[in-house]
């Protein structure tokens, strides 16, 4: 998925959930609409270099849209992590057209939203030689300071309600998957967030026995001159339902 040109800045406070305070190279200072709901923990990293794509929408009431912040790591690299969880479906998308998920390949149609087993999931691939797949994304960006990254950021009753739904689907002879996409580039695989939320960590290992498949890729932040230009799902990477974090090692 292409970027937007963006313009760089540096973040000084997210607030009110939807609002960011953004210091921009010239010295000026916008307030970013933040499109993230949940608790950004570990992205939500004030005095780091964000990322701002521009619109000039009459109607709307903020002009700049926060997308990325780069986050230093502990080998002195710099990772790229994406805090716009409204692309994380068309970055998903773009991947299953193209057969960058393996897994999910050879499907003949997709379609987005579909409703079934009390949830509203987010895709639904369809081909008549086979049992349709029901696909959920959800956006990693946690990554803790045992260099591992975790899913959910917080509690998240609405994402143990989509297990629920996978589960009752694999049941029904359907295939049913969870796709994390890794929507961070420092991060190499995956764990459920027990030392957060403890019962979707458990109903995750659950569903897994039951038939849902559990899939993580990573995404690649393409950068031209200086200026991240795309972001792609790249690389698959490893899962594991049974690590739990050291709890004394865990960021703030």
């Amino acid at each position: 998925m292409d970027y937007p040109l963006l313009v760089p800045g540096i973040l000084r406070r997210r607030y009110k959930r939807f609002l960011a305070d953004v210091e921009l190279d010239d010295g000026s200072q916008v307030v970013a609409h933040c499109p993230n709901t949940g608790s950004m923990r570990a992205v939500n990293v004030p005095g780091c270099r964000v990322w701002l794509s521009a619109s000039d929408n009459p109607k709307r009431k903020l002009a700049w849209t926060w997308e990325l912040i780069e986050l230093p790591q502990v080998d002195g690299a710099m990772a790229l992590a994406s805090v716009q969880t409204g692309r994380a479906n068309a970055i998903v998308e773009e991947a299953l057209r193209a057969g960058v998920v393996e897994e999910l390949g050879d499907y003949a149609t997709f379609r987005r939203e579909a409703a079934v087993a009390g949830a509203r999931l987010d895709f639904r691939l369809d081909d008549t030689r086979r049992p349709s797949a029901y696909v959920e994304i959800k956006q990693v960006t946690l990554k803790e300071t045992d260099g591992h990254g975790y899913f959910p950021d917080a509690v998240s009753e609405r994402g143990r309600k989509h297990l629920h739904s996978l589960a009752t689907l694999a049941a029904q002879g359907q295939r049913a998957v969870l796709l994390f996409c890794v929507a961070h580039t420092g991060i190499p695989d995956v764990a459920p967030a027990a030392h957060l939320d403890p019962a979707y960590a458990r109903t995750l290992r659950e569903v897994a026995e039951q038939g849902v498949e559990v899939l993580a890729y990573g995404c690649r932040v393409d950068v031209h001159d200086g200026v991240p230009t795309a972001i792609r799902l790249a690389r698959r990477l490893p899962v594991s339902l049974t690590r739990q974090v050291d709890v004394a090692l865990a960021i703030d």
